[in-house]
Parts: C-alpha cells; sequence; structure tokens
C-alpha cells in the first residue's frame, strides 16, 4: 500500500507538454504509475496552447495538442490512481505559439503577450475555460500569468496611451477570474508578476499595499514558484513576502531538466531539501515540483527519478539518505548513484551541485568560429569518453536503458567534439597542413557519432512523446551535421592547397564571458544553441 505524504495536502508534479515535446498518453500513463505509488496526488501538465479548445481551429494547429478525448483520458487515468488532474493554462503571456498564426494577430499586444482589455481575447479565454469545464473533473485550474514583462508596451499602449501596468494587469485578472467563476473554477496563478510590476523584481521584499490585496479576486491563489537556491531562509522569506498579499500559496519547485539533454538530480534535490524545510516550516499545504522543458525539451523526465523519489521521501518525513537509496533500489532495481550518473554529462562529469550545461552548448558550438571554445579546458573532452563508458554499462536495464544509451552516445560525440574547434584552430594557426589533414579521421568519425545520437536521441523522444517537435531536433542536429561535414571539407581543401585561407580561422578568438582574450576556461550554463551554432540566428 502506497505511504501518504506527511508534509502536504496537495503534492504533485507538473510536466512541461509546451515547449516541443508533448508526452504521448501510454508514457503519461507509465508516469502517473510512479507518481500515485510514490505517493503524489496532484497531476499539472502545462499546456499554452497544446490542449483542444472548442472553437479556436488554430489553437494548438500542428503542435502535438492535446484533443478533448485525450484529455479526458487522462483525466479518468489519473482519477482510477487517486490522482487530480490539474490544468495549467496561459491567460496571459507565454503564447508565442498562437501568434505565429494570423488568427490570432489582432490579440497581441507584444512578445508573447495577450491584449489585455480586448473583447476577442476574452472570448478565446472563455473558449478554454468552457472547454476544460467539460473535459476535466477538477475545478481548480492554473491560469499562469508568469512573466508577462512587456504588458501594456505594444499595441495596448497604442490604443488606450500610457497606463499603470499593475492596473492592467489587475484588471485583466479580474476579467480572467469571472469567466473562470462562471464555469465553476477557482484560480492558481504564479505569483510573480504582483512583485516585479511594483518592485522591479521578482525575489526581493517588495511589499504589496493593501489595496491591492483587497483587489486580487476571491477565487484566485498564488504560487510561489522557486527553484533557484538551496538556502532555506531564501525560501523562507519569499514565503512570508507571497503569503502577505494572500492566505494559501501554493509552492511550486522545480526538477531541473530545462538546460538541455541532461538532468540535474543533485541541484533538485538539494534545493528541494530547502525548500521543503521552510514550507514545513510556515505550514504550506499545497506543493508541486516543475518538470520544464525550456528551448527543446530534450530531456527524459524519467532522468530525473532520483530527485523525484528523494521529494517524495521527504514528504514522507523521511530524511536518511541511506534509507532513500536503498529504498530507490529495493523499487527500481538500479543503484541510486548509478542513476544519478545521468546528471554527467550536464555537469562537466565533475561539478555537482551547481546548474551547467555544457553537453547542449558544445554540441552546437561551430567548429570554425567556435564562439564558446574559450571555455574549454584541455581535458574535458577525455572526460566525456570517461562518462560514456560510466553510461554504456546501464544500457542493460530493462526499463531505461533507452535513456542511458542517449546520453552515452552524446557523450561519445562530446568525446571528439567537445574541443575539435580549439584543436583545429590550433593546428591551423601553426601553418603546418600536415597536422591540418590529421584532424580529418577526427571529422569523419565525429561525423558518425553524431549519426549514431540522433538515432538514440530519435527514438527516445519517439518512445516518449508525440512525434511533433521533433521536427525542431532534426533541424538542429540536421543543420549540425552539414555544418561538420562542409567544415571538413574545406579543411580537406585547406589541406590540399586548394584552398588559400579559411577565413574564420583567421579571426582571434574572444572570451566568450567577456574577458577579451584571457579565456576563463570554465563551463557555464547557456541554454541558446541557436547562438552556439551561429552568431546570425
Amino acid at each position: 500500500m502506497t505511504e501518504k505524504n506527511k508534509s502536504f495536502r496537495r503534492f504533485g508534479v507538473m510536466l512541461d507538454c509546451s515547449r516541443n515535446a508533448v508526452m504521448n498518453i501510454p508514457t503519461l500513463k507509465k508516469w502517473i504509475d510512479i507518481m500515485a505509488d510514490l505517493g503524489y496526488n496532484t497531476l499539472m501538465l502545462y499546456t499554452e496552447d497544446t490542449y483542444e479548445v472548442d472553437n479556436q481551429p488554430y489553437f494548438g494547429y500542428l503542435r502535438g495538442r492535446y484533443s478533448q478525448k485525450e484529455l479526458r483520458e487522462i483525466d479518468d487515468y489519473a482519477f482510477k490512481k487517486g490522482i487530480v488532474f490539474i490544468p495549467a493554462i496561459q491567460t496571459l503571456a507565454h503564447l508565442n505559439s498562437i501568434f505565429r498564426w494570423p488568427a490570432y494577430g489582432r490579440i497581441n499586444d507584444c512578445n508573447d503577450i495577450l491584449l489585455a482589455g480586448d473583447g476577442r481575447t476574452y472570448q478565446l479565454i472563455e473558449d478554454m475555460f468552457a472547454t476544460l469545464e467539460k473535459t476535466v473533473r477538477t475545478r481548480t485550474v492554473n491560469i499562469g500569468m508568469d512573466e508577462a514583462h512587456m504588458l501594456g508596451r505594444g499595441v495596448y499602449q497604442d490604443k488606450h496611451g500610457f497606463e499603470n501596468r499593475f492596473d492592467i494587469l489587475l484588471n485583466h485578472l479580474k476579467k480572467v477570474a469571472l469567466i473562470a467563476e462562471k464555469h465553476g473554477f477557482r484560480c492558481i496563478m504564479w505569483g510573480d508578476m504582483f512583485f516585479r510590476l511594483l518592485g522591479g523584481g521578482y525575489y526581493s521584499d517588495g511589499a504589496v499595499p493593501e489595496s491591492v490585496k483587497e483587489m486580487i479576486p476571491d477565487n484566485v491563489n498564488l504560487i510561489y514558484w522557486d527553484y533557484y537556491s538551496t538556502d532555506k531562509e531564501h525560501y523562507s522569506k519569499q514565503i512570508k513576502s507571497h503569503s502577505a498579499v494572500k492566505d494559501g500559496i501554493w509552492f511550486a519547485g522545480g526538477l531541473w531538466s530545462w538546460t538541455g539533454f541532461a538532468p540535474h538530480n543533485d541541484y533538485s534535490i538539494d534545493a528541494t531539501k530547502a525548500a521543503f524545510e521552510a514550507c514545513d516550516e510556515h505550514e504550506i499545504l499545497d506543493a508541486f515540483l516543475t518538470v520544464w522543458g525550456d528551448n527543446g525539451a530534450e530531456c527524459s523526465k524519467f532522468s530525473l527519478l532520483p530527485s523525484l523519489y528523494y521529494a517524495a521521501q521527504l514528504a514522507l518525513g523521511c530524511r536518511d539518505e541511506e534509507k532513500i537509496k536503498n529504498g530507490f533500489y529495493e523499487k527500481y532495481g538500479i543503484a541510486f548513484d548509478d542513476f544519478m550518473l545521468t546528471d554527467l554529462p550536464g555537469t562537466a562529469n565533475e561539478l555537482k551541485n551547481e546548474i551547467l550545461n555544457p553537453e547542449k552548448y558544445m554540441l552546437y558550438n561551430d567548429c570554425f568560429l567556435g564562439q564558446l571554445d574559450s571555455t574549454v579546458r584541455d581535458f574535458d573532452a577525455a572526460k566525456y569518453g570517461e562518462c560514456a563508458d560510466k553510461l554504456k554499462q546501464l544500457e542493460s536495464n530493462p526499463e531505461y536503458g533507452y535513456m542511458f544509451k542517449t546520453l552515452r552516445t552524446l557523450c561519445e560525440v562530446l568525446s571528439i567534439k567537445y574541443d575539435i574547434g580549439v584543436r583545429t584552430r590550433k593546428a591551423y594557426n601553426s601553418g603546418d597542413k600536415t597536422a591540418v589533414a590529421a584532424l580529418i579521421p577526427d571529422y569523419d568519425r565525429l561525423l558518425i557519432l553524431i549519426d549514431e545520437f540522433y538515432r538514440a536521441f530519435r527514438d527516445q523522444w519517439m518512445k516518449e512523446n508525440k512525434p511533433n517537435g521533433f521536427e525542431v531536433q532534426d533541424i538542429r542536429i540536421g543543420g549540425l551535421i552539414f555544418r561538420v561535414r562542409h567544415c571538413k571539407e574545406r579543411l580537406e581543401a585547406y589541406a590540399e592547397n586548394k584552398l588559400s585561407s579559411i577565413e574564420e580561422l583567421e579571426e582571434a578568438l574572444l572570451d566568450f564571458t567577456g574577458g577579451g582574450e584571457a579565456f576563463g576556461k570554465k563551463p557555464i550554463c547557456f541554454n541558446n544553441w541557436g547562438a552556439a551554432a551561429s552568431v546570425d540566428l
């Protein structure tokens, strides 16, 4: 029998289904099974536009959206497992995907933000709630409203002139809350905009005036979201700030899955420990853990299993690490520390409790331009070879071997590619064309390894997600293959005196972080694949 958590009334996980990857139904059911077994009782699916809405054919069009039939199937399955399915939607910002369609151009304020105050905006939101009313059991909806940094500064300002942006937010929130109430829903919303618009930042002491507190609709509660600290006092301070705005706040932590292909279990666990201690101290009743997929959703959600399990044990009141590790092995048949090896590619194979993602930016880092070559250390490439050997031993696991294979093949790519730009520039600058020619076999081998990685990654994606969204990975990795091939061909032409120079290699490298020619030579966190591939994307 599954133990019930002792710390929270609502204890859940939110899966990002909007940034390329929409988890398919069989995999989602498997996730629900794991959650139920661990004592979680709440599931959120973060769907910006990836759910079917009546009267809105372009909403989620071609994005792999969940049909209403699928939403009911998810809701029914979760219900049978004792889990409440709460939709997590957006009713203000983070809707950039809909604005590619002319049908929504007239309700775009600017960037990814809906045009507040416009009747067509509220008709869309009306259709959202009307659809949810007939597809899910719960009467709680996460309405989003976070990070609307440019609210009121685009078309809204053209139409209405300059207005207090906090007033714009509150007026919009009131309208959304009324629509929700009409359909029988209570709302929870990300709490950052209350602090950003009053104090300029989120994690601060920004006090909210009493007059503002009184204007927050009765059927709206705030979510304090934070995954950026391992300090309990930091969380405690922010819980107090949010609780001063309104009683009954929710807390949202994070299982770090959104910086690249690899997870950050170690950091996630430390951050969750600190956060849950603060939540316990301040008697927070409702909490969930976010699993985001920013900039591509490359990371398998199942790679977070150690931190998912650890958080569940913390909610049960268990703080004994040895007991937790033993319980993990008994349940999943793989040692906790072995599963934690999934962190290695994203921590430069050595730094554990820090958010880095060299496994992504060095995959796309251009072989000739070398925007991020200044971060490369002499031993980094060899470390990835060692990491590949460790991960290979876990590929025989019948349940998750495919995931270890993806990370292993990526590490094999990086065992060559991580420093190939540095080695290429060094050989070219030496003037020794024999040294340049000696690099050609590495480029040939690299192309083979990228193809092997692509196939493993493609298999992982198709096993876990709907096909939609992988076209982005096809374009990115396909572009990488063609660029590596082109660089190889130009090196061959130069070595054979068919090309007099390679112009990109003539330009002196500067330190990416701004240190001029004094290279820092350390891994960083940089989650922009396009800027790693080309300065023109």
